[in-house]
């Protein structure tokens, strides 16, 4: 249990680290900065040739016009060379490094500047000094964020700095009398190579973390982890956690309800794998896959896919992985041991656990909550012990539900899981003495156009199970998020009540695809947190209306399957991620305050000598 709670942690930690990502402002603004910039720089350089005026100023626009254009030819340049391989240099992306590194450029030419004006010439050396500073901007982005060999990140990210250094150099030879002698040469030389030196003992030495820890370089995660961010590309991270994969078993169980037409109306699906680790990686997205794939395969149906009971350590690693599971969750829907029978449903608490627990034709559907305290991933151990439970209350099996659906500060696992099961054997025994009877369903679907990914809510929206056994109403209501602020559920089932609706419970998918969507210290948005209560309650009963209206007797199969050899993330792997980002991270800001400021030493040492 407690290993469960560290998982948590771990995998926590990492999402978070795209709160420390910044979005860019938009291409049109990042170009008139960009212009400004090359203006400004241009009229700094034309002030030291002290031309007479006004050809002076006309140079000044000259020569930031020029340095624009060649930008953007750059730019251009990076962007079509990289288009198949590294998909997140868009040419926006290029105006933003660009306009960034000409900016801690400008600094240094300023600087110069300044410093000419009591040496003269000095501000050609602090001009080529900025040349290394953006030198080694660029190498870093480019090294951190590009598929490419070496040699073709080495061009990216000397392309635009060579071409403003020859631009400057050409018009220094046309407009004064200047002349490269020796030891500028050597002043050049030598800094180029103490930035490159001092770039690349950086990167070695973070890359290096990564190799100790997970066997490949720090870069290479980093890269993947940039490429899903910027461009949801999930490949390169899925090529990673199928080579540290680990062979897994995944348990899913479905109940099905058909009409008296024989038509299944409904499908509730509760897979025992995990929705993550985030966004589109790995099964993070399977919940709303599975429920699309059912629903374009049984016409008319409604599938609700609530969370089971698993952690992170049964994340899937590959899209390939989720096929696998798919298909064979989708046999499941071809049960056909139906029966006409149903208990009400028994609901008991226990030590701040909630549990609802109602027989359908032999099987025990059990549903967990601590709402409104923290609820979050149950482990698989206790989903077994509940299903040996309900065989030995006299029924067939138990499908267990996760409700996942209170998130309110830390989760205390070891806590939850005494309280959480004598409520459900409490429960159990409860029903194993209620006699079934035949029942009807409603069922239906809301999606809300209001709310998408960034505001926590996944593409499969709202679904809403009713079933009613005598003169009892059942609510089950499935909303495809991750997890949900405290008090929300509550709110839920209240305005459910008005209906007449005296039982039920809200569950979320535990979706992971709104995972690392905002920039905010949890990396995501639960259900509510980010949207109108009032708004998402009037889908919610707005779907449980139309589902009281269609309400008609029905029958129900249940089924179980377990899906072998079914590649994992798995534990050590998520450890060590998160072990590795926090060691790499700390290792850069390490060697940042030791590597630049040694070469910063050094480069004055040399303006200075030379």
């Amino acid at each position: 249990m407690t290993a469960e709670k560290s998982m948590n942690e771990h995998i926590d930690r990492t999402v978070k680290r795209y709160s420390a990502l910044f979005a860019l402002p938009p291409h049109r603004t990042l170009l008139v900065e960009l212009f400004v910039a090359c203006l400004f720089s241009g009229m700094l350089i034309q002030m030291t040739l002290h031309l007479a005026q006004p050809s002076g100023l006309a140079l000044g626009l000259a020569l930031g016009t020029t340095f624009f254009a060649l930008t953007l030819a750059s730019d251009f340049i990076i962007r079509l060379s990289s288009v198949k391989t590294d998909p997140v240099f868009n040419f926006r992306r290029c105006s933003a490094l660009s306009v960034y590194s000409l900016l801690l450029w400008i600094v240094l030419i300023i600087l110069g500047t300044l410093a000419d004006f009591s040496i003269p010439g000095t501000w050609l050396k602090f001009f080529m000094l900025g040349f290394c500073a953006a030198l080694t901007l660029r190498l870093l982005v480019f090294s951190a964020a590009s598929f490419a060999g070496l040699a073709k990140v080495a061009f990216f990210a000397a392309l635009q700095p060579v071409l403003y250094v020859i631009s400057v150099i050409y018009t220094l030879s046309t407009v004064t009398t200047f002349g490269v002698n020796v030891p500028l040469l050597v002043f050049i030389f030598l800094s180029v190579l103490v930035t490159i030196t001092a770039t690349f003992v950086y990167m070695f030495s973070i890359d290096r973390v990564g190799q100790a820890v997970l066997g490949v370089g720090s870069f290479s995660v980093l890269k993947a982890f940039m490429a899903n961010w910027a461009e949801d590309v999930n490949a390169p991270f899925e090529r990673l956690f199928e080579r540290f994969s680990q062979v897994s078993e995944i348990q899913v169980s479905a109940l099905l309800f058909r009409d008296n037409r024989k038509a299944v109306k409904a499908v509730m699906i509760v897979p025992a794998f995990h929705p993550g680790p985030f966004k589109n990686i790995g099964s993070s997205g399977l919940p709303y896959m599975i429920q699309n794939e059912v629903e374009n395969r049984i016409k008319d149906c409604v599938a609700l896919v609530p969370h089971g009971l698993s952690g992170h350590n049964l994340d899937l690693a590959t899209q390939t992985e989720n096929q696998l599971v798919l298909e064979r969750t989708l046999k499941l829907t071809e049960a056909s041991d139906f029966g006409t029978n149903a208990t009400p449903s028994m609901p008991i608490k226990r030590n701040g656990a909630s549990v609802g627990c109602q027989i359908i034709n032999g099987c025990a559907l059990l549903t967990l909550t601590l709402a409104p305290e923290t609820m979050e991933d149950l482990p698989p151990e206790l989903n077994q012990m509940l299903i040996n439970e309900a065989k030995n209350n006299g029924f067939s099996t138990a499908i267990v539900v996760d409700a996942h659906n209170s998130i309110n500060g830390p989760f205390k696992i070891d806590e939850a899981i005494k309280p959480l099961q004598e409520a459900a054997f409490a429960s159990l025994q409860k029903a194993s003495k209620l006699k079934a009877a035949d029942f009807q369903i409603g069922v239906a679907r809301e999606t809300p156009k209001e709310f998408g990914l960034k505001e926590g809510m996944g593409l499969g929206g709202i679904a809403v199970l009713v079933v009613k056994v005598g003169g009892q109403t059942t609510a089950y209501v499935t909303i495809d998020g991750n997890n949900m602020i405290t008090g929300l559920r509550e709110k839920i089932l209240a305005a459910l009540a008005e209906f007449g609706i005296s039982e039920g419970e809200v569950f979320t998918t535990d979706t992971h695809v709104v995972n690392a969507v905002v920039l905010n210290a949890r990396g995501y948005h639960p259900v509510g947190e980010a949207m109108n209560h009032d708004l998402l309650i009037d889908y919610v009963k707005r779907a449980a209306r139309s589902a009281l209206g269609n309400l008609e007797p029905a029958e129900a199969a249940w089924a179980t399957d377990t899906v072998s050899n079914v590649k994992v993330i798995g534990k050590q792997q998520i450890a060590a991620m998160s072990t590795l980002l926090d060691k790499a991270m700390r290792k850069a800001r390490n060697m940042a305050i030791l590597v630049f400021p040694l070469a910063a030493v050094v480069l004055a040492a040399l303006l200075l000598l030379l």
